[in-house]
């Protein structure tokens, strides 16, 4: 008979997934790390088979054959339904006699907060805001783009950096360095040529993310248009923020803000300085911090929540992936 170990960690992102196994008493036995996770391109049982191979790797790892409890964090799990809809195909699996999917936000906010309660704000390639508290309750956001409400994020800060520099070469808006910057990115003499290259693809549509820390560059040169899409940022991290902690009660409590996501780790000064400022004003008693620890800990973390794990194996798990 196989060994069981206690949680089945799984951080599934958009490029990546991590897995781990841990044992009851918080020993992580084995990881694996395979590719993104992406039901919307290629279907859910499809992503999920591509799950399969990272998850049969750290089990082999382990030398465990099952587990009591799956904590999986996956991205595109945006809405209940989506989160029912993958939880029953893990549950197929039979990986796990327990099953529970949460979106790829809360596996960060966990990662970042000692104990399940507080707000997450990501900015990566897209915008996300989640918050928990230990009672269960929660606050999340659709997150699915602009038809729910969403702004920001590295593809979102791109596209509004393109807009306002392609108006200020041909006249329709405001001058801007971006106008410059943007094109010499690719070594491109205007945004005519950088219009031409993104429409004809001769420049590929996925680099566009790479005029992101150009935005941030020209904004710290100080070029007002930059800098007020940075502003623009800011104010909507803080809005989402104070809107989740809100909804949870914890604005007039002492709470952690976590911060994560390649655009919000790269710790921009102008940004974080602008996130800073105003969560002082409009939730005086929250605490803002980046977290950097790989986010497959806080599937962890809410995976031993779940089985009622007691502090000091919390703690153990948190050495191994903080070391």
């Amino acid at each position: 008979m196989g060994l069981t170990a206690s949680v089945l960690a799984i951080d599934a992102g958009n490029s990546k997934t991590d897995v781990a196994v841990v044992a009851a008493d918080g020993t992580v036995l084995a990881t694996a790390r395979g590719g993104g996770f992406r039901p919307p391109a290629v279907g859910v049982e499809a992503a999920v088979a591509g799950l399969a191979r990272a998850v049969e790797e750290a089990c082999a790892r382990a030398g465990v054959t099952s587990v009591s409890h799956v904590s999986a964090c996956l991205a595109n799990a945006d809405l209940p339904v989506e989160e029912e809809q993958l939880a029953a195909a893990l549950h197929a699996r039979a990986w796990g006699a327990t099953v529970e999917v949460r979106n790829d936000t809360f596996a960060i906010l966990r990662a970042g907060v000692a104990e399940p309660r507080g707000v997450a704000v990501v900015c990566g390639a897209g915008i996300n805001c989640v918050g928990m508290r230990p009672d269960g309750r929660t606050a999340r956001f659709p997150a699915v783009g602009r038809i729910s409400g969403d702004w920001g994020g590295g593809w979102g800060l791109a596209e509004e950096a393109l807009w306002y520099a392609a108006r200020a070469e041909d006249g329709r808006g405001e001058p801007t360095a971006l106008a410059r910057t943007l094109p010499a990115h690719f070594r491109l003499s205007s945004m005519y040529a950088l219009i031409e290259a993104l429409h004809l693809k001769t420049v590929d549509e996925h680099r566009r993310h790479e005029l992101t820390p150009v935005l941030f560059k020209t904004a710290a040169q100080g070029d007002p248009i930059a800098h007020a899409i940075v502003e623009r940022l800011a104010e909507e991290v803080v809005t989402m923020a104070t809107v989740a902690l809100a909804r949870l009660d914890l604005l007039t409590e002492e709470a952690p803000v976590v911060l994560g996501g390649s655009v919000l780790a790269a710790r921009h000064p102008q940004l974080e300085d602008g996130i800073r400022v105003r969560l002082t004003t409009r939730a005086p008693k929250a605490t803002p911090h980046v977290v950097t620890v790989r986010p497959v800990l806080g599937a962890a973390l809410l995976g031993l929540d779940h089985v009622g794990a007691p502090p000091e194996v919390r703690e153990r798990v948190r050495t191994h992936f903080s070391s």
